[in-house]
């Protein structure tokens, strides 16, 4: 399933049916009178965020909407049908933005949400609705009032509890796979990451959704590499794992992109707490791990610790973090109870300290 997370989209509600003009005309009884009934209302456009979709990939070959039009009125006082709704099924997360992209006029953070968006138009009255003392027979009807239509932008933004950053290559794909089921591609060339991945953790009897986006170099703000739009993916969640090459040249100037290109980008991802783990750690000894920690709290860096992704050393420390600060309320609801007050309360012990 290819991945998309904005599209354009032209929806429309229906117009409502028209009135009619008729009168009664039965053996036996005179001057019947009018006997018009009302149109049907039009469809409503109706937004629904459900379960089990997770790009807007549909809306690519479907960019126009439009609901059912009311039916016209009849004879023998008899209103016509209404239009059927239109519900368009929408992931969660999905924002529903204004044409110029500067309002967002719904946003959908659960499953189930359901939004009226365009309201169908009101079906006209038939000339029954018109009878009075002074006008016996009216032949005066209305016809349907008309639907309402939009041009709006739809863009996705995952829910999830924590977020990777990063430079290419620093590891985030391997250790989403690790932690998870998610099968994120892994080479030795950037960029392996195009599309944001989501993975279900499980940790101490517990879950959470962690999400892996494209790697940032400098003057992603401006367009470079892919870019900071894949960014707005975290926005949503409360933590982020700055992942950073302990084997790379310059661990801290790594450190310091992926921080400004983070404030360039604004949305609040520069004021989120941040863990900083010093990823491949398996490939260097201790002292130069202690020696690369020092450096980066110089620089300004906090709460460091050391991860091999690969190997799944200092995992524990990572995800003990990682679930603190996700807290007792996750984006998704737990599967299984914990098999035990004795498993729920005993926390597992790092098998790294932090540096």
């Amino acid at each position: 399933m290819h991945f998309l997370d904005q599209a354009k989209i032209y929806v429309s509600s229906g117009q409502g049916g028209p009135g009619a003009v008729s009168f009664r005309r039965e053996k036996y009884i005179q001057f019947g009178g009018p006997d018009g009934g009302n149109g049907g209302k039009g469809g409503d456009i109706i937004f629904k965020a459900v379960e089990g979709l997770n790009t807007l990939i549909d809306f690519r070959y479907t960019q126009h909407i439009k609901a059912p039009r009311g039916k016209g009125g009849a004879g023998r006082n008899r209103t016509g049908a209404g239009g059927e709704d239109r519900i368009i099924k929408i992931p969660v997360g999905t924002q529903i933005l204004s044409e110029d992209k500067e309002h967002v006029l719904l946003d959908f953070t659960f499953e189930g949400q359901e939004e009226l968006f365009l309201q169908g138009g009101v079906g006209g009255r038939g000339n029954a609705s018109y009878k009075s003392a002074t006008n016996r027979a009216p032949r005066q009807h209305q016809p349907g009032e008309p639907g309402e239509e939009a041009a709006i932008w739809l863009r996705l933004k995952l829910i999830a509890d924590a977020g990777l950053v990063g430079l290419p290559n620093a590891g985030k794909s391997t250790l989403i796979n690790f932690v998870s089921n998610s099968k994120a591609k892994v080479g030795a060339y950037p960029f392996t990451t195009i599309h944001p991945q989501l993975g279900v953790v499980q940790h101490q009897g517990r879950e959470f959704v962690l999400a892996d986006i494209p790697g940032l170099i400098d003057g992603a703000a401006q367009g470079a590499g892919i870019g900071d739009r894949f960014l707005g993916h975290i926005e949503r969640c409360k933590i982020l794992l700055h992942l950073i090459d302990a084997t790379g040249d310059d661990p801290v100037a790594a450190w310091k992109t992926v921080t400004k290109e983070l404030e360039q980008y604004g949305g609040g991802l520069a004021e989120k707490p941040q863990i900083l783990a010093l990823n491949k750690a398996d490939l260097l000894d201790d002292e130069l791990m202690d020696a690369i920690g020092d450096d980066l709290r110089s620089a300004g860096a906090s709460d460091i610790l050391p991860l091999s992704g690969a190997t799944g050393k200092g995992m524990d420390a990572v995800l003990n973090s990682l679930l603190e600060a996700v807290g007792g309320h996750s984006s998704i609801e737990k599967k299984d109870q914990m098999a035990g007050d004795e498993n729920g309360d005993e926390e597992e012990k790092a098998d790294w300290s932090p540096l």
